[in-house]
């Protein structure tokens, strides 16, 4: 339980000290005018206040990540606990603030964009296919959970494919509508639901003295698995994630003032690591220790043990909301899934948005794709999935390192973490059955290898950017002053 307590408070201190670190590291420009108001569209590029923007923000980037992966990843015991605290403050918070502060500052660019400008032009190209098609698994995925929970608290009463064609609806109204119509009207219910719902299974965890192990560096996988790197993509959205890279250019499109970025962008980060420490403790703690808990996950899965946990500590109802406050999760994360993947498209082929007939040309063939890759084994998608997450995750911190190295500024908090993760993501790879499948001796020396060649090439692309003095962000000297 301490070590539990201990890590939501360090969540919360790490906010207020290595966010405001960040924040002033990076350099906030209080006057300065904001995609939302320059370049306004209404459709896209609209002003919306601190509150809905930080509430979109966090159900955009949540899914089921912070609540699946950390019930994963519990499997391995506390180990959990310390990669969702040091991933969150120092490397996820960090990934989401800079991503979200340079599109700003590039009139609302997606990742894309900003890897192209920063990293080179072919890069371009290489993150515009990472980032559509860790979107359309995200858009996939998110269906598949969501309708399976939905199924499973209609007691099987409501055929399966019913709750997966409503959930397709609603997203293809999400993705083509007006982003303040859908999204900024209904995600802050949303939001105030999530919250509640996380809030109730916390207090309920320290009300019971349930049993949550305190901290330990042992492996408790009952399988065996190694915690490196495995943990690092099984707990991902609860504390570093690609995938948010691809989130926080809507909302820096919706943004007023840079000021409001540490709360939007940092901040709920932080909330999203909270959200995830609550679940992994609840996994940790419910089910007569870890194989108890292995045999519920092989039995029904992350949702049973949703549905198990919120029923055990929040009452028939309170269980019922807090279940479907975790359905909420990844549909407002697979919404916004298929619209950025939309604008990302948009921004590649450089089709103006405000048109419905534009946006529907783009999204349909997206929602088609998806579609057929429903009838592929879950399992699978998620496994690649959480390998192009991180993988993006890579790359949006090395934009960062850029952005920062040409500022001549401490780029370290960037490239460490970014540094980190590259090891990860190529022996992951390499030693995964997705990919080479190889020992894991021969994965860690090709990952150690990897990351020492593409450090360098790094570096020399970053000395000849400085040299160069490409513009850290876009001339506003015409732009109209916000209102």
């Amino acid at each position: 339980m301490y070590t539990f307590l201990a890590g939501i408070v360090l969540l919360i201190v790490g906010y207020f000290t290595y966010g405001r670190f960040i924040e002033k590291l990076f350099g906030v420009k209080e006057n300065r005018p904001t995609p939302a108001y320059v370049d306004g569209d209404g459709v896209d590029y609209i002003p919306m206040s601190t509150p809905k923007n930080s509430l979109i923000q966090l159900l955009n980037i949540a899914g089921t990540g912070p609540v699946f992966g950390p019930i994963m990843g519990a499997l391995y015991g506390p180990a959990a606990f310390i990669w969702i605290v040091v991933g969150c403050i120092f490397a996820g918070a960090v990934h989401d603030y800079l991503t979200g502060m340079i599109s700003i500052r590039n009139r609302g660019a997606h990742l894309p964009e900003l890897a192209s400008k920063f990293l080179g032009k072919v890069m371009k190209h290489v993150v515009n296919g990472f980032a559509v098609l860790l979107l359309l698994l995200v858009g996939t995925v998110f269906v598949s959970t969501p309708a399976s929970l939905l199924h499973l608290l209609a007691d099987g009463r409501v055929a399966l494919w019913i709750f997966i064609a409503f959930i397709f609806a609603y997203y293809i109204l999400a993705t083509l509508l007006p982003v303040d119509k859908i999204i900024g009207r209904l995600y802050p219910y949303f939001g105030a639901l999530l919250l509640i719902s996380a809030f109730g299974v916390g207090v309920g965890l320290v009300v019971t003295g349930a049993p949550i192990p305190e901290l330990s560096l042992q492996n408790f996988h009952p399988e065996g698995t190694a915690i490196f790197p495995l943990l690092f993509f099984t707990i991902s959205c609860g504390a570093l994630s690609g995938f948010h890279a691809t989130q926080t250019p809507i909302i820096s499109r919706t943004t007023r003032r840079e000021k409001e970025g540490r709360k939007i962008f940092y901040g709920m980060m932080i909330a999203e690591g909270i959200i995830a420490m609550i679940w992994a403790a609840a996994a940790m703690s419910m089910f007569n220790g870890y194989n108890g808990l292995n045999e519920i996950l092989a039995a029904g899965g992350p949702g049973a043990i949703v549905s198990e946990a919120s029923t055990t500590l929040l009452g028939a109802i309170g269980g019922t909301l807090g279940v479907i406050g975790v359905i909420v999760l990844p549909i407002t994360s697979g919404d916004t899934a298929f619209r950025s993947a939309r604008m990302i498209i948009a921004d590649y082929l450089k089709v103006a948005q405000k048109k419905i007939s534009s946006r529907l040309w783009i999204a349909l063939p997206l929602f088609t794709v998806s579609a057929v890759l429903t009838q592929i084994d879950f399992n699978l998608l998620w496994r690649y999935f959480n390998w192009a997450n991180q993988s993006t995750a890579v790359i949006a911190l090395f934009v960062g390192s850029m952005y920062l190295y040409i500022a001549r500024k401490n780029y370290f908090v960037a490239l460490i973490p970014g540094t980190f993760m590259l090891v990860m993501v190529i022996v992951y790879i390499m030693s995964q059955p997705i990919g080479f499948n190889l020992p894991m001796n021969i994965s860690w020396g090709v990952g150690f290898a990897g990351t020492a060649v593409l450090l360098v090439v790094f570096f020399k692309a970053a000395k000849k950017a400085r040299a160069n003095n490409i513009p850290l962000e876009v001339d506003v000297s015409d732009w109209k002053k916000a209102s």
